[in-house]
């Protein structure tokens, strides 16, 4: 198994930055993909990016252009880079770890993320 531990969220004017980080302990972080979710309310979670263990990125439409997904092996982090927020991103973020074999999901507390002015 593995544990996820998120962090970064806030408050933010529109057109601001944020950087999430994901701490990962319990288990082998290389056996994971990872990846970043977020739920606003009423909404269905959706996802936002992804990163596998060799570093290939996946985006949402949303975002392409302004967030940047990353990892850290060594340090069993992920963290995702927001530039050019936009109130529509107002959500709670979720990091994600997959297990490469046999799929399972982990998913962390949660972190909130607020555009607003």
């Amino acid at each position: 198994q593995v544990q996820l531990v998120e962090s970064g969220g806030g408050l933010v004017q529109p057109g601001g930055s944020l950087r999430l980080s994901c701490a990962a302990s319990g288990s082998i972080f290389w056996f994971y993909a990872t990846g970043w979710y977020r739920q606003a309310p009423g909404k269905e979670r959706e996802l936002v990016a992804t990163i596998t263990n060799g570093g290939s990125t996946n985006y949402a439409d949303s975002v392409k252009g302004r967030f940047t997904i990353s990892r850290d092996n060594a340090k069993k982090a992920v963290y995702l880079q927001m530039n050019s927020l936009k109130p529509e991103d107002t959500a709670v973020y979720y990091c994600n770890a997959k297990h490469i074999a046999s799929l399972t999901d982990y998913w962390g507390q949660g972190t909130q993320v607020t555009v607003s002015s």
